[in-house]
This record gives C-alpha cells, sequence and structure tokens, in this order.
C-alpha cells in the first residue's frame, strides 16, 4: 500500500533564465535527490521556463507553461499557480518567461535555509541549502560569465556548490535549454537536454556531457581552419597510426576520403566540409585517437 506514503522533499538548488541574445529558455538544477532532471525541469521555446521543487508539485511545470503560452508574465503565472491548490506553504517554484520576466516564490514553510533571488532575465532559488550565500553565487556567477548560455547556467551551479550548495549533498544534476526546432534535426525544441541520475559529484559530470554536446551537436566558425602543408602532413600521418590510411598514400582525395571514415566513425559527420576547411574538433579526435601527446 502506498497511498499514504510521505515522499522527501527534493532538496535543491536552480537557475532559470533566458538568453536575450538568443531568445533560448534555460533551466540548471543539483540535489540531493535521484533523477532530479526529470521532476524539477520545465520549459517550451518560445514560453517560459519553470523550476518546481522542495515539496513541489510537479504540475506546475506544465501549467505555468500554459499559462505563459496564454499571455500570462511569469508574476501572473507563479501567482496564479500557487494561489490554488494545497501545500504551498512547502513549495518553491521558479519562472521566467520569453520576454525575461522572472520571478521565484519560496513557501513559508519550505525545508531550511530555502530561498531565492531575482534579476534581470533569470531566478535563482534553493531549499536544504547551506545559507543564502549559495543563491547570491550562482546569481554572480551567472551575470558575471561569459560564452555561452549553457556555459553560463552551469557556472551558476558551479559558484552554488562551491558556495555550499545542498546541504545534504550532491547527487544528481541536469540542464535543460529550448530552442525552436533546435532539437535533433529540428524535430522539438530541446537544444539541450543532459541529465546526471546518480553520481557523487553530477555538477561536474554534467560539465563533461555539455562539452560533449558542443563537440557532436553545436559548430563554431572558430573551429575551423585551412589546411597548410605541415597540417595535411601530420593528418596523414595520424591518419596511417589510426589505419585509416595506407602508408606511403600522398593523394589529397584518399587522405580527404580516410579523414571522412575517421570522422563518421567518431559520429562527427557534422562537423565534416566541403568548402576547404577542416573543423578543428575533427582534428582534436583524430590527436588522440593517434596517440599524439
Amino acid at each position: 500500500m502506498t497511498s499514504g506514503r510521505q515522499w522527501p522533499p527534493v532538496s535543491t538548488f536552480s537557475i532559470v533564465a533566458y538568453d536575450r541574445a538568443t531568445g533560448d529558455l534555460g533551466i540548471a538544477v543539483q540535489s540531493k535527490f535521484l533523477a532530479v532532471g526529470a521532476v524539477v525541469p520545465w520549459a517550451r521555446a518560445g514560453v517560459g521556463a519553470v523550476a518546481t521543487q522542495a515539496w513541489c508539485d510537479t504540475s506546475h511545470g506544465p501549467r505555468g507553461l500554459d499559462l505563459m503560452a496564454g499571455g500570462a508574465s511569469a508574476g501572473e503565472a507563479l501567482a496564479a499557480i500557487i494561489g490554488t491548490g494545497e501545500g504551498h506553504e512547502r513549495r518553491q517554484v521558479g519562472m521566467v518567461d520569453a520576454r525575461g520576466r522572472a520571478a521565484s516564490y519560496t513557501g513559508p514553510e519550505a525545508p531550511a535555509w530555502a530561498g531565492s533571488i531575482v534579476g534581470d532575465g533569470f531566478c535563482c532559488q534553493g531549499n536544504i541549502l547551506a545559507g543564502p550565500q549559495v543563491v547570491r553565487a550562482m546569481a554572480n556567477a551567472y551575470q558575471s560569465t561569459t560564452g555561452s548560455f549553457a556555459n553560463r547556467l552551469l557556472a551558476a551551479l558551479e559558484a552554488g556548490q562551491a558556495a555550499g550548495g545542498d546541504s545534504r549533498g550532491q547527487q544528481s544534476a541536469a540542464i535543460l535549454v529550448v530552442r525552436e526546432k533546435g532539437g535533433f534535426l529540428g524535430g522539438n525544441d530541446r537544444y539541450i537536454d543532459l541529465r546526471v541520475d546518480d553520481h557523487p559529484r553530477p555538477i561536474e559530470e554534467l560539465r563533461r556531457l555539455v562539452m560533449l554536446h558542443r563537440v557532436y551537436f553545436q559548430t563554431d566558425e572558430a573551429d575551423l581552419v585551412v589546411p597548410d602543408e605541415a597540417l595535411i602532413a601530420t593528418i596523414r600521418r595520424q591518419l596511417v597510426a589510426t589505419g585509416d590510411l595506407p602508408d606511403g598514400t600522398d593523394d589529397p582525395a584518399a587522405i580527404t576520403a580516410a579523414l571522412e571514415r575517421f570522422a563518421s566513425r567518431e559520429n562527427l559527420e557534422s562537423r565534416l566540409r566541403d568548402d576547404g576547411q577542416i573543423d578543428t574538433v575533427i582534428l582534436e579526435f583524430l590527436r588522440k585517437a593517434a596517440g599524439d601527446a
């Protein structure tokens, strides 16, 4: 019989944010809770993002998104949700809409320390934390970090953990970034949807996964080079070392074909070029495969 079961609170710190440069919406979260990514983060491209935590009600995610899709601001959607149902005294919710308006709620009975910071285009919130310094560190890191939106979200998590994080420890972490047609082959809006369900250092592992996502699914003009004779000679030698090119082969077409085979084997097809340039991410994989220091 489970009808009277009392679930534990989702002891969590999270950031919910809107990136004005790209229009992306995202959430990053860490918790001493199994598979926090299956519970806390909710987002919809062009609409908003929601984090529901503490003694959370997962219906807050889709309900909040539906309200924002209907024209409500993050604050209006949050007020409508918190004003209905039971148990709101123990809940914690953060929201941001597609105009960058953010709002956060912490119930008076949410497990201490619990609280939040709301800034321009983001909110940071947490419960069962080491103290208020955790959300302050998260907000400062998000605002001061440069680079991609995902990098800024991860920096907030890392700063929160460095400031004491979840007082019960670490277990799982997740990042969700939505973008219109940003998912695989444009089939959905889940541009980045990565989870670490159970790990002694989940934020570190999440950082590793985000870097792999960049390798496999993101390209940048800064990664491209036009190979000179010295680079071509290095590529040829490395392809021989990996077994993709017979030793003594100098034909440019054969070298190109061998490099394409290597890239395909490493799931790097999206980084292949037909304009004379080479993606240096492929070259880094090749360097390691060839055993070069």
